[in-house]
């Protein structure tokens, strides 16, 4: 199946869309648990995020990347649904740190 460029990109912008709409609704998901499963947490994406708009000239500040992937101000999410890391998660994280 052949997909043009344009369609390409449309599609990987709707499979991104739906990914932060995920994470905005799974606020019982911890950054620390998403770091220590799958290498990459909501600040990782407000950093992906801010770096393509550096590259393309858009301006956006870090918080404009993060409030785009939290959906509400970081401070606010944090406040929010973030709870205290536990010891076993810090020590998988800080495992995970030390194997790269």
């Amino acid at each position: 199946m052949a997909i043009d460029k344009a369609t390409q990109t449309e599609l990987e912008a709707a499979v991104f869309r739906r990914l932060v709409a995920h994470l905005q609704r799974r606020t019982d998901v911890q950054n620390i648990d998403m770091m220590n499963l799958a290498g990459f947490c909501r600040n990782c994406l407000s950093n992906w995020i801010k770096d393509a708009a550096d590259e393309r000239g858009v301006p956006m500040t870090k918080d404009e990347g993060r409030e785009a992937i939290y959906g509400m101000p970081y401070a606010e999410w944090k406040a929010k649904y973030q709870t205290d890391a536990s010891p076993e998660q810090i020590a998988a994280m800080k495992q995970a740190a030390a194997g790269h």
